[in-house]
């Protein structure tokens, strides 16, 4: 009956292909939001294809029913917490809490890089993201945009109870890449890597670095609050951690290889 189960579930879920990738050119020197000493914040991107969506719940549950191991229950606590897709109906079901269309959440970075590698692709860099973040409808980069800020806080303002929307709803970046901003957080390969300082000499109380505004401390934008909430967030991830509004999407070379 499972076997039958997961076959009929291949074959009515044609959403559920790995999903389609755009080009992004690259940038031989971008500036980040996180301070590199070595490099005076300029960090180079090469040529690389990013998801143009999140993956989506169908996407995903294409993945578990060919690749057992990472099913709700079966994957093992070091790799996927107690919450690892717990909206779901089941371990082979979406239910009610969970529409196909939906970015998948609840699911752990182990996970989402074994997603990825499992499609020929891997989770995309901090730097990355970052560099795709940056870009609107008309600009590859419009962090310097008050207007543009205030759009993507607005997003903080939503009620967090409110179900996900779909994904690929909004209008695409220049890039052609969607829901970068608005929808979820997302898992990037290098989350653990984070330069988030520990320095307890920069500030005067030494658990000020228990709270999210402490990621300020290792960027050189502190005004750009929307991707410090974000760094920080991730940097107090483990990677086994995953919720109700974390992620992901798959990246690969500019080839269609992994690198």
């Amino acid at each position: 009956m499972m076997r039958l189960a997961a076959l009929l579930m291949t074959v009515l879920l044609p959403s559920a292909a790995a999903g389609d990738f755009v080009r992004l050119p690259g940038q031989a020197a971008f500036t980040s939001i996180l301070k590199y000493t070595d490099s005076d914040g300029k960090v180079p991107i090469a040529p690389f294809e990013l998801m143009t969506t999140p993956v989506t719940n169908a996407q995903f549950l294409a993945f578990v029913v060919t690749h057992p191991e990472w099913r709700r229950g079966t994957a093992p606590s070091v790799f996927a917490e107690a919450r690892y897709l717990s909206h779901w109906g089941g371990p082979l079901s979406l239910g009610a809490a969970a529409e196909a269309a939906q970015p998948v959440t609840h699911v752990s970075w182990f996970a989402a890089r074994a997603y990825c590698e499992a499609n020929n692709a891997r989770l995309p860099t901090w730097s990355e993201w970052e560099y795709a973040a940056a870009a609107d409808a008309t600009r590859a980069d419009a962090r310097k945009d008050p207007a543009w800020r205030d759009r993507i806080l607005g997003w903080y303002a939503k009620p967090a109870n409110v179900p996900l929307a779909r994904v690929g709803q909004g209008s695409p970046d220049l890039h052609g890449v969607h829901d970068l901003h608005g929808l979820v957080w997302e898992w990037v390969d290098d989350y653990a890597a984070m330069l988030v300082s520990a320095d307890n000499r920069n500030q005067a109380d030494p658990d000020v670095l228990t709270f999210c505004g402490a990621g300020a401390l290792a960027t050189d934008d502190r005004e750009n609050y929307a991707v410090l909430m974000r760094i920080a967030m991730l940097s107090a991830l483990e990677a086994h951690n995953t919720t109700g509004s974390l992620g992901f999407r798959c990246a690969r070379g500019a080839s269609g290889d992994v690198q």
